[in-house]
């Protein structure tokens, strides 16, 4: 039993510190995004959205950045809770593209939505930050 345990603890400690510096930072910039969503920090949202980035949502909906602020500054679109179930990032040079899986809750329009979503968020690294130029989720079953 403690051969197992050894073995388990080792291999989760290898996996954890397999990332990258840079992998870590583009996981922790993209959970703090959906935090600032739920809270509603335009002011943080602002400057991790690049100015031609595009929100491609699970309906089809395509949004710009001055949408996706406006629309969480007027209310339309509300986050209540982000569950991450699992997330991974790739690096290619100065570009990251992060793929992920979750349940979305919030409110659209007046309408309750809770959505298991498949999601893509790309990231490129401009002056020595992660910005997010496209993002695209899909519903899951």
């Amino acid at each position: 039993m403690r051969v197992i345990l050894a073995i388990l603890i080792i291999h989760v400690v290898g996996v954890a510190g397999a990332q990258t510096d840079a992998e870590r930072a583009v996981l922790d910039l993209s959970s703090r995004k959906f935090d600032w969503l739920i809270a509603r920090q335009v002011d943080s949202l602002e400057k991790v959205l690049d100015e031609k980035v595009q929100y491609i949502h699970s309906n089809g909906w395509v949004q710009t950045k001055r949408e996706v602020i406006d629309d969480m500054r007027s209310g339309k679109l509300v986050y209540r809770k982000v569950i991450i179930k699992e997330v991974s990032v790739r690096l290619y040079a100065e570009t990251a593209i992060l793929t992920g899986l979750g349940t979305f809750e919030g409110i659209n329009g007046g309408t309750a939505f809770v959505l298991d979503l498949r999601y893509t968020e790309v990231y490129v690294r401009r002056m020595k930050s992660w910005i997010l130029v496209s993002r695209h989720s899909n519903r899951m079953p």
